[in-house]
């Protein structure tokens, strides 16, 4: 391959290096008095972030023109910044933005007079293969490029930053470059190599294409249980030995491990559900983002839901699931580290850093111990919110002078699948005030400098320490021992301590280090037993019986896929309820086992278990052939409680079981409890069981939740509750119950009788009727609407109402039908086009365009909407009329796409003008169009929230409610390109006054 490198011209140098803008900064009054153009420009690129922390200097090491849209960073041993560039970034989605022919970039960055400014750019590879790669990392001769599909390695054996090599090292992960695809790998202190993908993964496989599998020879892949959605693995450099260590996040962007091995990461929600999170990971953890057992949303409604969208959205009250350290509502996660450096202040070392793209913001995270488990408080570092909301941090990386670098997308949006620039892009450097940049050459050569290179926050020279150090074998123990006993700083007594356990008598030092007086060098000890293969029983029972319960977490974890009856059962001894935590690590531990296991812990105990909330809440985590049962004698024996936790552990257990204790708890629960039940029980209206038909049909009408109420009323098709159900199709509390009400109405009575409904009052009660019953989305309904509005006898008030009724996705194809046949009346034509022109069916939506005229006005002048201000007030009525029908602002609106309560948060102007205008291209994953066809013939378009193992479970368009198809019935699903969100006929006007309300939705 031909050496390519780009020497930036004297004349771009100066533009550059004129560009630099003063350290010093301005106010918050100068920086408002910029113009946008201003604020977007390199000169400003400083000024538009805030350092939260008066300690800390920014400065700006790169920008464009060197590099633009850096997805994701590295930094090698010599201090260079590496760039994966994503110009071409979701080409395939994005038609109206340009494309380089030859690909997206890898860059290497490099300062080469000592200024703190890089002034020179090397192409280190260039090709459409890794268009928008999400991830890189260099480690030795080796750069990992991580861009779904595929990961590639790429090796440059002489250092001359050409790779000889470019090879696949796994392959078949998730779609083509897929933001929830395959992530970024980094360098673990015990010399393995960790790396994550999103819940578009799906499942990883060889360069071969034969399947990762796991310790029982299960593939690990998104239709093996339990593996779900987001994953983390771990492996040797080379690619051998890959581990699955924990599942079903949604999109853990990377992974960060601290110098006792411990996993640290970010989960991003589905959009605008508040419920971003920060995890500690515990190995082979479950962390809840789809139901274990069934796959099903965290929409799907279920005993014991948790009462906020944001604890909800992770089943965190379902037994299996590990809770989550911290919770940071809404946001878009990035790149992730934990800076064990000395540079900058002391209140940041051994701290969790991470950028958030949504939010503008680089936070640091300050764990500390909750049990078995972690809590975490904030400390903001940089924010870009309150001033340049293009900033868009998409990685942090540790210098190896252990300055902090934050690569910026910058972009009026956050990526999910749109982009809004693609000629920018910024790389700054964080470090105390006065501190310039300068990285020493390293010295691999003798062990004495390569004992301090293994103790550099770098990662890059973190590895070819490691990889030296033991590569020299027992010449290097004595140093490092000196290193492991003699060290202040403990983490860096841990880097030591993993070297020594690769060399010969390796797990000796695991015996020493297992009686260390820090409990940290403890849990890295038996984590080194795991990954050592030590298989000493007596060394698990010891450390089973040690005084710190996250050592005797690690314990557990370790004895995962062993049978080790004695240690667990030490361990469950040492249980205290309230633990989350370490009650998961003995459900991980006990996966397997739990019958022998379970049986041996209660024998213990005898009669008495139930009196111990220690035993209960472990039968509660259980997953034996006897805890139905078992579940069942904890219900009956606390009547007037609530049980709600216990029922929800029955969903958790074999089918049959869970049927059998249900009935038979029918005849001897507390009369509050029969609800549960039958809510709970499975139930066959084709085939239905008469013992619980009869209970349903006599307690329908006793039953005071209205959403209970409707559920058991369509579960059990009773059809005597007709008063009740059509008090709840009236109400105006709640249209979410109202349109569930109006839906079982019509299934269970029909047509005529809506019909009968309408027609029996007067017009007040006439027009009510039509709106209320019109939400009714079939083309029925669409039939009995067009009988209102096309009879000229009716009053106008009437035919108005039903026209605008006649909206939906499944009923306008009948509207424009009528509309082609010249059979809606002139008056109510204008609402007909404003319906069809807006319509979700992007087929439809054309053919009115090509009837009406393009109303919906392709030819915006965004520049002059850009500087415009709006009228809060009427797009707040304009978001009332468009938005709500499928969006939730606060507690108004349809749960259908994502919410926008904070929307003002994540997007800047040009962005939300942008999603608005061009909705296909910024579809957020979730959220995609996809066209369901069913084996009758019968299609239909939808999200697709989850795919279980005998259901497909949607939402059609503008319900915020979940439609369960049985996958048998399923011929396809296929996702289409055009997003389900029209383009609105808006005028200028109307399109600033509507962003104009969105950006003032803030958190």
């Amino acid at each position: 391959m031909k050496k390519t490198t780009y020497l930036f011209t004297f004349l771009v140098l100066l533009t550059f290096s004129c560009s630099q803008p003063d350290k010093q900064g301005i106010t918050d009054k100068e920086y408002a008095r910029l113009s946008d153009e201003q604020k977007r420009s390199v000169t400003n690129a400083i000024d538009g972030i805030v350092v939260e922390d008066d300690r800390l200097e920014l400065t700006l090491f790169a920008s464009e023109p060197m590099m633009i849209n850096p997805t994701n960073m590295d930094i090698d041993d010599r201090g260079r910044v590496w760039i994966a560039e994503a110009y071409n970034y979701r080409s395939h989605l994005n038609p109206r933005n340009p494309t380089k022919a030859e690909g997206d970039r890898i860059l290497i960055m490099e300062d080469t007079n000592g200024d703190g400014v890089a002034d020179e750019s090397k192409v280190f590879y260039q090709g459409n293969d890794i268009n928008a790669a999400l991830g890189i990392a260099v480690l030795g001769d080796k750069v990992y490029v991580s861009v779904s599909p595929y990961v590639y390695v790429f090796t440059d054996a002489d250092g001359d930053d050409v790779p000889e090599k470019k090879e696949i090292l796994f392959e078949g992960v998730g779609g083509v470059q897929h933001d929830h695809g395959m992530h970024a790998f980094t360098f673990g202190p015990d010399g393995k190599l960790y790396f994550n993908y999103g819940n578009e993964g799906k499942g990883i496989h060889h360069a071969d294409g034969s399947p990762i599998l796991d310790p029982l020879g299960r593939p690990v892949n998104s239709q093996t249980q339990p593996y779900r959605e987001g994953m983390v693995f771990r492996m040797n450099p080379d690619g051998s030995d890959v581990e699955v260590l924990a599942w079903n996040f949604r999109n853990n962007y990377e992974v960060a491990v601290d110098s006792y091995g411990r996993m640290w990461q970010s989960d991003n929600d589905d959009d605008g559900n508040r419920a971003t999170r920060i995890n500690y990971v515990m190995d082979f953890g479950n962390y809840g983002f789809k139901d274990e057992i069934t796959g099903a949303d965290w929409r799907t409604r279920r005993i014991n839901m948790e009462d906020s969208i944001p604890l909800r959205h992770w089943h965190l009250n379902d037994p299996g699931v590990v809770p989550n350290m911290l919770q940071t509502f809404a946001g878009s996660p990035t790149g992730i580290l934990v800076y064990e450096g000395n540079l900058l202040p002391e209140d940041y070392q051994g701290q969790i850093i991470h950028s958030d793209a949504g939010p503008n913001i680089v936070r640091a995270y300050i764990p500390s111990k909750d049990g078995a488990g972690f809590t975490a408080t904030i400390k903001n570092l940089m924010d870009g919110n309150s001033r340049d909301n293009w900033f868009r941090p998409s990685d942090v990386t540790v210098a190896p002078d252990g300055s902090l670098f934050v690569s910026d997308w910058y972009d009026p949006g956050v990526g999910g699948h749109a982009m809004g620039d693609q000629d920018k892009g910024r790389v700054y450097r964080l470090a105390p005030k006065g501190v310039d940049y300068k990285v020493s050459a390293p010295n691999y050569d003798n062990i004495e400098s390569l004992v301090q290179l293994l103790q550099n926050p770098n990662r890059a020279t973190h590895f070819k320490a490691f990889m030296a150090l033991v590569e020299k074998g027992d010449a290097a123990k004595d140093a490092l021992e000196t290193l492991f006993t003699s060290s202040q700083n403990p983490r860096m007594k841990a880097r030591a301590f993993w070297v020594l356990t690769k060399l010969p008598n390796g797990n000796e030092y695991i015996q020493m280090a297992s009686t260390d007086a820090d409990p940290l060098i403890r849990v890295a000890a038996v984590r080194a037993s795991r990954i050592n293969q030590l298989n000493d029983p007596d060394f698990l029972m010891k450390m089973a019986g040690d005084e710190d319960i996250q050592v005797r977490r690690e314990v557990a974890l370790a004895i995962r896929y062993q049978n080790n009856e004695d240690v667990w059962l030490k361990l469950a001894n040492s249980y205290q309820s309230g633990d989350r935590w370490f009650l998961e690590a003995l459900g991980i531990a006990a996966d397997g086992f739990w019958d022998e296991y379970l049986s041996a812990y209660l024998s213990d105990l005898d009669e008495t278990w139930m009196k111990s909330q220690e035993a209960t809440d472990i039968v509660w985590r259980s997953r034996s052939s006897e805890t139905p049962e078992l579940l069942g004698k904890i219900i009956l024996s606390q009547p007037g409680r609530n049980n709600e936790r216990y029922y929800r552990a029955l969903d958790f257990q074999e089918p049959s079981s869970k049927t059998k204790i249900l009935k038979s708890l029918l005849a001897s629960a507390p009369e509050e409890d029969q609800l549960i039940i039958l809510r709970q029980i499975n139930f066959d209206a084709s085939s239905p069981d008469r013992e619980l038909l009869a209970l349903a049909k006599s307690t329908a009408g006793s039953i005071a939740d209205n959403r209970d109420f409707l559920d058991i009323v369509r579960k059990y098709e009773i059809k005597d509750q007709k008063e009740r159900l059509k008090e709840l199709v009236y109400q105006s509390e709640n249209n979410q119950h109202s349109q569930m009400a109006a839906n079982i109405y019509s299934s269970l009575y029909g047509i005529e009788d809506i019909k009968k409904e309408i027609d029996q009052g007067d017009e007040a009660q006439t027009i009510t009727a039509i709106e209320k019953f019109g939400t009714i989305d079939n083309e029925n309904i669409a039939k009995l609407l067009a009988g209102y509005y096309t009879d000229e006898s009716n009053s106008t008030a009437i035919r108005t109402a039903a026209m605008e009724a006649a909206r939906g996705f499944n009923s306008e194809p009948y509207l424009w039908e009528l509309v082609k046949a010249d059979k809606v009346p002139a008056d109510l034509l204008p609402i007909a086009q404003k319906i069809l022109l807006s319509s979700w069916n992007g087929n439809l939506r054309a053919e009115a365009n090509a009837f009406f005229g393009d109303a919906a006005n392709s030819d915006y002048d965004l520049s002059k909407m850009l500087t415009s201000s709006g009228s809060v007030e009427n797009g707040k009525t304009i978001a009332s009329n468009y938005c709500l029908a499928c969006h939730k602002i606060g507690e108004e609106g349809i749960d259908f796409g994502p919410g926008l309560s904070e929307i003002g948060d994540k997007l800047s102007k040009e962005g939300l003008f942008n999603a608005i205008i061009n909705p296909s291209e910024g579809m957020g994953f979730g959220y995609e169009t996809q066209l369901v066809k069913l084996k009758d013939g019968t299609e239909f378009t939808c999200i697709v929230n989850s795919k279980t193992e005998n259901d497909l479970i949607v939402k059609l368009v503008g319900s915020s409610e979940q439609k369960i198809y049985k996958l048998a019935d399923v011929e396809s699903v296929t996702q289409q390109d055009l997003s389900l969100m029209p383009k609105f006929p808006l005028s200028e006007t109307e399109l600033v006054d509507l962003v104009s309300y969105l950006e003032t939705l803030r958190k």
